[in-house]
């Protein structure tokens, strides 16, 4: 029969007193509690609580933590459930060292780990903007409430709360975004053996759909023309000046353009080589540059060709222009978020080189570098129509010359389609 070491009548006996009196010796010594159970003195004076029982005729023991941590009631409490796993045919102690064990697997495979390990190797194929929006949902919305739960016991209605956090601030666009986020750390977490599914696919449909939005942009000749004559007019610094009038001389994205440096210019070539590293889709991109972007360019040679950037930090030249620089000027101008950003220049590159001078789309598609595939489904380097890119690039810069000069817009050029 599987029972603790106890006299047939034992009576608990020690009290607080006792133990605080209690003087170490040279060796360790007990002091018993009854039912087996007894607090150890060890000569350096700690105090630990242990219980002496039997099992499959072995005599063993398990430890219950140091006194004054553990109290003498919490201790007896431990005894009286160890006593209770015997009567059941269980070991306290193998019972004790699976749950250690057990812990230290629920760590290694907690929602906070495994979303670091896919964070590391996501983001190397990411732009620095996208990562830091991705690090924000993990750190901010996900890791407080999430972070410390193993993954895999995770269930849809827990990721729901979180999730419920930010609709009920009325950001329905972040809290999508927070879920696809916490699906693709799901599925991840599948991919690797550390779980079995993706809760967050049972919640669709569960979260308000958030209000479509364009993204704001100026797309007919009559706004571009007003847009282009009030950039010629900004009264600023010489940084955010220039970098605002490549903005729509390059469509590049924000990012790209303030992250522009000297060693990647080649003003002979006319040409921005721009590395895979700073690209959203981490393909390296070629950007030709027109007779007035390379004379835009050259006007910062003597401000800020000697530092690292083109367009550096006004608090500090190791940093590019802030990621407001750009936008602060356009509110500068009177355009509103809701009327124009720096990102809108894309948009209205999209527009006017398809539907007024006529290009085919896949050579803007690729200078805008979008993910852009032949026929046979293979994605074009950088190379691909560059000459041709060249052209509509200069074709681009000459269209604007004509728009603020001429009070009639030019209209569609179809030559190009072919």
């Amino acid at each position: 029969m599987l029972v603790p070491f106890m006299t047939a009548k034992a009576i608990n006996k020690l009290r607080d007193v006792t133990i605080k009196n209690a003087k170490p010796k040279e060796k360790p010594y007990p002091i018993s509690d009854g039912q087996s159970l007894y607090i150890e003195i060890m000569p350096n004076g700690g105090k630990y609580w242990r219980l002496r029982y039997r099992f499959a005729g072995k005599q063993k023991r398990i430890a219950f933590g140091v006194y004054p941590e553990v109290s003498i009631k919490e201790a007896r409490e431990k005894a009286t459930a160890a006593r209770q796993q015997l009567r059941d045919g269980q070991d306290p102690a193998d019972l004790k060292r699976q749950k250690k064990l057990q812990t230290h697997v629920n760590a290694a495979s907690s929602f906070e780990v495994i979303a670091g390990e896919w964070l590391e190797k996501a983001k190397l194929h990411w732009s620095e903007g996208h990562t830091v929006r991705v690090e924000r949902f993990v750190n901010k919305y996900l890791k407080p409430d999430l972070g410390k739960r193993p993954i895999s016991e995770i269930t849809p209605q827990e990721l729901l709360a979180v999730l419920r956090k930010k609709e009920s601030e009325g950001r329905h666009d972040t809290a999508h975004r927070v879920k696809q986020t916490a699906g693709q750390i799901f599925r991840y977490a599948v991919a690797t053996g550390r779980a079995e599914r993706d809760p967050s696919r049972d919640l669709d449909g569960a979260l308000t759909k958030p209000k479509e939005k364009h993204l704001a942009a100026v797309t007919t000749p009559a706004e571009a023309k007003k847009l282009l004559i009030a950039i010629d007019a900004f009264e600023g610094s010489k940084v955010v000046e220039v970098a605002l009038k490549l903005s729509p001389l390059l469509f590049v994205r924000p990012g790209e353009l303030r992250h522009m440096e000297w060693q990647e210019i080649d003003l002979e070539e006319k040409l921005w080589s721009i590395p895979a590293e700073k690209m959203k889709l981490r393909e390296p991109h070629l950007v030709p540059l027109s007779t007035q972007a390379v004379a835009l360019i050259k006007e910062m040679v003597p401000h800020t060709g000697r530092y690292q950037y083109v367009f550096p930090n006004a608090r500090g030249v190791s940093r590019p222009l802030s990621e407001n620089g750009v936008r602060t000027a356009l509110r500068t101008l009177g355009y509103t978020n809701e009327q124009m950003t720096p990102h809108g220049f894309r948009a209205m590159a999209r527009t006017l080189l398809d539907e007024v001078l006529g290009y085919r789309i896949d050579w803007i598609e690729h200078q805008l570098a979008h993910a852009v595939k032949d026929t046979n489904g293979r994605a074009y380097n950088r190379t691909t129509h560059l000459e041709q890119r060249r052209e509509m690039m200069q074709k681009w810069a000459d269209y604007f010359d004509s728009l603020k000069n001429d009070d009639n817009v030019i209209v569609a050029n179809f030559r190009h389609r072919a």
